[in-house]
C-alpha cells in the first residue's frame, strides 16, 4: 500500500484547513473531500526526498492546486518519515514505480477529484525525487559508475545516502536499479536541487524525450554543490528540451516546507544537527519568497507550449 495525498481545484466556499501542519512545519490550506471543479486539468505528481514524506512539498501542491493542477504526492515506503524500513529502502527502483501508481489512482478517480488532461502529466522531485522523476522519464541508472564516482566523490551526501540504503547488494537488486522505468504518460520533468544524478548513463540522459526544468540551489554546499549534481546534469540534458535556473539565496532545503518559530531547537534536541532543515543561504530573503519564485517557475515552465 501506498500514503498518497491529492489536491485539486475546486470552486467550494467552504472554509480551508491546514494540511501537513505539525511541531516543526507550517501546513498548506486545503478543504478536504470538496466537489472537483469540471473539465480535465494537468495532474503534477510528487516525489519526496531521503526521509521525507509528502506533507514536504504541500507549499508548492497547494500553490498548483490553486493554480488548475491535480497534484498528487505519495510516501515511498523505505525512504520516508514514516516507514523506514531498510528492506523497503533498499529496493531503490520502486520509487519511480510508486509514482506510476500514483498515477493509475489518480487518473481511475475522476468523480471525486477531478478528470486528468492524458497529455499533460508531469513529475516534480526533489533531493532523491529528482533522481527519481528522471528515471521515470527515462533515464537509466548504472550502479557501477555511481560507485566509481562516489570514490572520486565521497564527500556527497547521495553517496552516503546511497551506501546506506544498499540498493545493489545483490544481483538482483543491482539489475532492478538498471533497468527502464519509464513511465511514457509523463509529458514534463522538473528537478529540485537533485542527487544521485552522477549515476545517470550519459546516453540515456542525451536520449529524454520530454521537457525538462533543473532547478538547483546556489548556496555552498560541500555536501550536495549544484556544479556536481544540477549543473553537472544539465550539461548531459538535450539542450533544446532542458532548461536550467539556480537560485543563488537557496538551499537544499529551501525546497521544504516552512518552519515555526522554535523548529531548530525542537529538531536539535530530537537529532542534533537536524535544524539544519530550516536554513536557507546567506543573506537569503525568507524562505516563502524563495517558494513563490519556485512556483512560477514550474508554472510556467509547464504551461508552455498549450499542447503539453
Amino acid at each position: 500500500p501506498l500514503d498518497m495525498a491529492v489536491w485539486y481545484p475546486s470552486a467550494t466556499s467552504a472554509t480551508p484547513q491546514l494540511f501537513a501542519d505539525n511541531v516543526v512545519f507550517v501546513g498548506a490550506p486545503a478543504v478536504p473531500d470538496a466537489p472537483p471543479i469540471a473539465g480535465e486539468h494537468p495532474l503534477v505528481v510528487l516525489s519526496h526526498g531521503f526521509g521525507g514524506n509528502w506533507g514536504n512539498q504541500a507549499w508548492l501542491a497547494s500553490a498548483l492546486a490553486g493554480q488548475g493542477f491535480i497534484v498528487a504526492a505519495v510516501n515511498h515506503p523505505g525512504t520516508t518519515s514514516k516507514d523506514r524500513s531498510p528492506d523497503a529502502a533498499a529496493q531503490l527502483w520502486q520509487r519511480p514505480v510508486d509514482l506510476s501508481r500514483a498515477i493509475d489512482a489518480v487518473t481511475a478517480q475522476p468523480e471525486k477529484i477531478g478528470a486528468v488532461a492524458k497529455n499533460r502529466i508531469a513529475v516534480v522531485g526533489h533531493s532523491l525525487g529528482g533522481r527519481t522523476v528522471l528515471e521515470i522519464a527515462g533515464a537509466r541508472f548504472d550502479p557501477d559508475r555511481f560507485d566509481r564516482d562516489c570514490a572520486i566523490n565521497p564527500q556527497l551526501s547521495s553517496c552516503y545516502n546511497y551506501q546506506k540504503i544498499n540498493p545493489a547488494s545483490t544481483a538482483e537488486l543491482k539489475s532492478k536499479l538498471a533497468s527502464d522505468l519509464r513511465d511514457k504518460r509523463v509529458s514534463a520533468v522538473v528537478s529540485l536541487d537533485l542527487g544521485l544524478s552522477r549515476g545517470m548513463t550519459d546516453e540515456s540522459l542525451a536520449a529524454l524525450p520530454v521537457p525538462i526544468l533543473v532547478i538547483a540551489a546556489g548556496a555552498p554546499s560541500k555536501e550536495l554543490p549544484a556544479q556536481l549534481e544540477s549543473a553537472n546534469l544539465i550539461q548531459r540534458l538535450p539542450k533544446a528540451s532542458s532548461r536550467y535556473i539556480e537560485i543563488a539565496d537557496a538551499s537544499h532545503f529551501t525546497f521544504m516546507s516552512l518552519c515555526k518559530t522554535g523548529a531548530v531547537q525542537r529538531l536539535d534536541e530530537d537529532v542534533p544537527g537536524d535544524g539544519i532543515i530550516c536554513g536557507d543561504g546567506e543573506n537569503a530573503r525568507p524562505r516563502e519568497v524563495i517558494q513563490q519564485q519556485v512556483v512560477s517557475l514550474i508554472r510556467d515552465f509547464l504551461g508552455e507550449p498549450a499542447n503539453r
